[in-house]
Order: C-alpha cells, then structure tokens, then sequence
C-alpha cells in the first residue's frame, strides 16, 4: 500500500472512529448532565451565595461538573461581589472542561480518580485562599475598580468578546430576542438547513452510540472501512456522517441555532430542544477536537515513527509538569487533545491528573475580559496544587499509563 493509501485510510479511520468511540457516549454525558440543569432550573447558583462559608465547597462543585458552564457561572458571581476569590479558585482547579467528556467516555475509573483529586485539591486550595489570602488583595483591588453596572443576570455587558465562543448557547430552539440578532445573512433556508443537520446528527449519534456499545463488548476488534448494509457498514456511515455534521455545525449551524459569548454561559435551559440543541453543540466542538487529536496521533506516529508513549515515559516527573503547563493555555481545545492522547496511553495518569487540576477551560474568559492580572494570577493559583498532586503522584506511584482505560 502506498503512502498516499495510508494516509487517506489514517484520516478515514480517524474521522469514523473519533465520533463512534468517543463522540457518541460524549453526546449521551452532555445530554444527561444538560438535562439536570433543565430540570433543576438553575437552583444551585442560586443558592451558592446564601452561604459564605461553603463557597470554596460549592464551587468546587460547579467546577466538576463536566463542561465548561458550571465554572463559567460562577466568574460574575465573583465580579459582582457574591462570592470570594478562594471560590473562583476553587471552582478553575476543579473544573476539567470539555476534556472530561472524553475521560468519561473512555476512561472512565481514570476519570474518577483524576476529578476526585481535582476536587479535593480545589477545595482545600480554595479554602487556603480564602483563610491566609496569599496575595489576592491585588485581585480584589481590581475588581473593585469595577462599576456594578458591569455586569447583568451573570453576563458580562460592557466586556468585550475575549476567546472561544463556540459552544454556549443563549437562545438555542424556538424564537427568541437573540434568535433576532441573527445576522441578516442568514435566511430562514439557511436555518431549516442547520435544524436538519441538527436532526441528522442525533439520528447518528444514536447509530454510533449502538455501533460504538457493541464494539466494547466485542473487545474492541479492528472493523474494516465499508460501505454496506453490515455492522461495519453502520460503524462507518454513522462514523463519518456524525463527524462531518459535527464540523457544519461546529463552522455554520452555531450561528444559525443560536450561542452566546464566553461569559454567558448558562446554568439552565428552558425547553427539551434547547437541551438537545446545547448537548449537540456541545459535542460537536468535543467531535472536532478529538478528531484532530486522532490525526496528530496518527499521522505523527506515521511519519516520525516516535512512540508518544516512550518520550512520556522517558521525560519521568516532567510528564506532569507538562500536563500542567498545558493546563494554562486556556479554553478546552488543547486540553481534549491531552485527555485523547492519555485514551491513546501516550501520557501517564498523573499528567492527566496535573492537567485536570491546572486547566481553567473556558471559564477563565471572563475573567481575562475584565482584568487579565486578576485572571493570570487565578490561573498560576491552579497551576501549584496541580504540580504539588501531579508530581506526588508520579513519585509515589508511577506514571501509570492506560490506568482505567476502556478496552
């Protein structure tokens, strides 16, 4: 077979495969945890500043959730004065982003472990904060410089739009005020488009998600490319049509079906297709990512020949430095990328638990709008507990790879 065969069988492979292994039982995560936050109306960030004392604890929680929304609700929170910077920190070091979707769906003993140390990290980092303050008095300075006005139901007004808005969503379903700000571009063609890939996606993703049940139970065995009316059929179709509706509606149909901006983030949902809608979206940004993650995986094993896995286990406690510089970078993209490369057994737990701790996700945007100090400063505060955690680990029990991986 020729280079060129190889190279379109890699990206064929990894597009089928990236939404029926991973992208499927991601959809199934998003939804369940969408769902509550439909049913529970929001209930929780109500009840986050009646009690001070809990705050760290409460936002710590928020943080776990997977998913950046959790977190993103509590950044004006803080603005607004209703709760205290240990919270914020609390809240940054617990949360695990879009990437614990990934973690969920593949490792999901991993998943349990690396989170409910991420947690109680948080937690105790978070209540350090706030106890002995360790120099937040230039946060609080700044945030008090701001007027009140600055901020509106938990949605930053006057801040400008700062860093990845793709996947929050105000407005997702039926008409709305900000169903009317589409952009006059965009024709009622255009939307009917969008709804239909919307549907089309679901229809695949519950396809996948069989094809993707079955392949676990069959031992994860190699299933050829085709094109037929078989169960390698279905893999494939499923596989390659999920994911390329994940890219139309990653690039187009957001536009179309409504989002908001990094900082609007919501905690609840008003209706069944809006939950839907949100859980797609969601996905979708999840579906591009970890197929990019495939394809650095593969075509960089394909054309330098290094095994990911042998530089990890060669560079030692440097492993969890790195999971915890990559932790810095904000937004949930690189760290998908790192939650799939540890699903690949390229990277050992106790950097996935360092990134765990240390990555803000999304929810540092709002922040960084508002004071890039007070942001950066919030975000080194995750990075210590992140290395203190990720570098014991690694001492006292190795590196660890593929601890909890499915298959």
């Amino acid at each position: 077979m020729g280079l060129n065969s190889v190279v379109v069988e890699v990206f064929v492979t990894s597009v089928r495969d990236g939404y029926v292994q991973v992208s499927a039982f991601v959809a199934v995560t998003v939804l369940l945890f969408s769902y509550v936050q439909y049913r529970t109306d929001g209930r929780f960030v109500a009840a986050l500043s009646a009690r001070r004392e809990l705050q760290p604890l409460a936002g710590a929680v928020m943080g776990l959730t997977p998913g950046c929304g959790g977190a993103i609700v509590v950044m004006p929170l803080y603005v607004r004065g209703t709760v205290s910077f240990g919270t914020v920190v609390a809240t940054l070091a617990a949360t695990a982003g879009d990437s614990a979707f990934v973690i969920l769906a593949l490792a999901p003993e991993a998943a349990l472990y690396a989170y409910g140390l991420a947690f109680l990290a948080a937690v105790g980092f978070g209540y350090l904060v706030d106890w002995h303050g360790l120099g937040v008095s230039r946060v609080d300075a700044a945030v008090s410089r701001l007027s009140r006005t600055s901020t509106d139901g938990g949605v930053l007004q006057t801040a400008p739009t700062t860093g990845s808005d793709v996947h929050h969503y105000d407005g997702a379903g039926c008409a709305t005020p900000e169903d009317q700000k589409r952009p006059a571009s965009v024709g009622p063609w255009r939307r009917r488009l969008s709804e239909t890939a919307l549907a089309l996606w679901w229809v695949a993703a519950v396809v996948a998600l069989v094809a993707g049940v079955l392949y676990l139970l069959r031992g994860a065995p190699d299933v050829p490319v085709v094109l037929a009316p078989t169960y390698a059929g279905a893999f494939t179709v499923a596989g390659i049509l999920g994911t390329t509706l994940s890219v139309y509606l990653y690039v187009v149909g957001r536009h179309d079906l409504g989002h908001g901006a990094v900082g609007a983030g919501k905690d609840t949902f008003e209706t069944v297709r809006e939950t839907l809608t949100h859980a797609a979206m969601e996905t979708s940004f999840v579906t591009v990512w970890v197929v990019v993650a495939y394809l650095l995986y593969e075509y960089g094993l394909l054309f330098t020949g290094i095994d990911l896995q042998t530089v990890a286990a060669a560079a030692g406690v440097l492993a969890p430095i790195g999971g915890a510089v990559v932790g810095l970078v904000p937004g949930c993209g690189p760290q998908i990328v790192l939650a799939a490369a540890y699903a690949e057994g390229s990277i050992p737990f106790s950097a996935l638990t360092a990134n765990a701790i240390s990555q803000d996700g999304d929810a540092l945007f709002p922040l960084l709008a508002i004071d890039k100090t007070a942001a950066v400063v919030a975000s080194v505060y995750t990075t210590v507990p992140a290395l203190v955690v990720g570098v014991g680990l690694h001492l006292l029990y190795g590196p660890m790879f593929g601890f909890g991986v499915l298959g």
